[in-house]
Formats: structure tokens, C-alpha cells, sequence
């Protein structure tokens, strides 16, 4: 069995090579290149190897675009840096996608999927790479790291640290700031919604988005929501329904 491997890491690609061989001892690790341009052009010069293990992220880019430059029939396991949440998400197509560092038993079970597979290969082009790729795209977008905001006749700019919190009071929205200072925005929760990192902000109810840090305390209630106590403090009680209660408290503990 040849394995082409894709890897711009030397230590992720030496524990790769190292773990294929352990597996069997008769794979044949045929190259490791790190970039994009190197893998189209050994796969234009040389027989399509029977397994390509492809990281997401190479020197030159996406490894996505790889498939633009020349057909790759070969089987894929890919490999990423990202998180489970992010694997899981990747486990719904239907080829393998490992979590970095390589972990023995999951690359096991990985290659033994391929062998039992190999009888019905199916060339990589039938796979639903378009949605993978607009997956990894939605990982990797860019959330903001500073909002502009006004103070009087005045405009600021404000670090993503710096924001406790946004609360909406009517039709208009404010951003408190760790201090305690609040700078109205021009912005509504919805589109906020959207430029930030929801690793780190969770949008509690209609009225509130709050950054993890700012997340002060969490009263269980009776009716199966969730108070939220808030600093700096919040002059109106923040409640989460019952609905997104689970959701809440998955994002608390991640």
C-alpha cells in the first residue's frame, strides 16, 4: 500500500509516516510535501497512490485548493488542528478527518475503514467537497477583534477584550464595556450576532450579548431557566428560557 502524505509540519508528518508504518509495516510512505504546487505537480508526474493523507492547512493555503488544480481519485483521510466540535461537523461527510496530533487508535480505525472500503472506491470528485470546503471556510472566517464606537462628538475604537457585553433598549444598542462604560453602537444584535467569535459571546435573549468573561453567576429557577448575573452589573434581570437553557450551559462548559 503507497500513502502520499500532505503535511507541513515535520514533527505532525514523522508521527504520521511513523504510525502508518506501525500499523504495517509494508506501506510504502511514497512522499511528504508540505505545499499545494508540490502535490500537483507530483501527482501529475507520478501513479495516483493508493491513500493521500491530507492536512487541511498546508504552507500555501487550504489544501481544498489542490482538487482545483488537478482530479484526485485517490482515497483522503484529512487530518486538522481544529477542536471536536469542528470534527464532528467534518464526520458528517464521508471520508475520514482526524483530530492533530494523530492519535494511534483513530488512524487504526481510519485505515481500516479504507481497507474495508477499497473494494468500492468512489473517485474523491464525488464527494461533497464544495460543502466541506464552505465548512472550513466557516471556521476559519475572521470575527472582529475592535469595534469603533462614538462618545459623544467623539470616536473611540474598542478591543474585543475590552467588551463585556451588548444590550439592546428599544431600538438601540449599547456595548458596556469591563470598566463599566457603555457606548452606544450603530450596529443592531443581530449583525453583532454574526461578527462575533461564538467561542466567546453568547447571545443570552432578545436584549443581551455577553462575553464568556463577563459571565459573573447562573441561577437554576423552578421553571427550568436560567438567571444570568452579569458583570460589570446589569440594571435588569437576564433571564435564558428553557429552550436555549441546554445550549447555554453546553457553551458554559466547553
Amino acid at each position: 500500500m503507497k500513502v502520499l502524505i500532505l503535511e507541513d509540519e515535520a514533527l505532525s508528518a514523522r508521527r504520521a509516516s511513523q504510525l502508518l508504518t506501525e500499523y504495517d509495516a509494508n506501506i510504502e510512505v511514497q512522499q511528504v510535501l508540505d505545499s499545494i504546487e508540490e502535490a500537483a505537480i507530483w501527482l501529475n508526474q507520478n501513479p495516483e497512490p493508493d491513500l493521500m493523507l491530507l492536512d487541511i492547512h498546508l504552507s500555501d493555503g487550504l489544501c481544498f485548493g489542490l482538487f482545483d488544480k488537478v482530479t484526485v481519485k485517490s482515497p483522503v483521510i484529512f487530518t486538522t488542528a481544529y477542536d471536536q466540535y469542528a470534527l464532528q461537523a467534518f464526520k458528517m461527510n464521508s471520508i475520514d478527518y482526524l483530530l492533530k496530533p494523530l492519535d494511534k487508535g483513530e488512524l487504526t480505525r481510519a485505515l481500516d475503514k479504507y481497507h474495508h472500503l477499497k473494494q468500492d472506491r468512489k473517485s474523491i470528485s464525488n464527494l461533497d467537497i464544495e460543502n466541506l470546503k464552505m465548512t472550513i471556510q466557516a471556521l476559519t472566517r475572521k470575527y472582529k477583534k475592535r469595534f469603533l464606537v462614538r462618545y459623544g462628538d467623539t470616536i473611540h475604537f474598542k478591543n474585543i477584550e475590552e467588551v463585556a457585553y451588548f444590550y439592546a433598549d428599544d431600538k438601540v444598542v449599547f456595548m458596556v464595556t469591563n470598566e463599566g462604560k457603555k457606548y452606544l453602537m450603530d450596529n443592531n444584535l443581530e449583525s453583532l450576532e454574526e461578527m462575533l467569535d461564538p467561542a466567546l459571546f453568547f447571545r443570552i435573549n432578545r436584549k443581551v450579548i455577553a462575553r464568556i468573561e463577563a459571565i459573573q453567576n447562573v441561577k437554576s429557577l423552578l421553571s427550568s431557566r436560567l438567571q444570568v448575573f452579569l458583570k460589570p452589573v446589569f440594571n435588569q434581570d437576564v433571564f435564558v428560557s428553557k429552550y436555549k437553557s441546554h445550549e447555554f450551559k453546553n457553551w458554559l462548559d466547553n
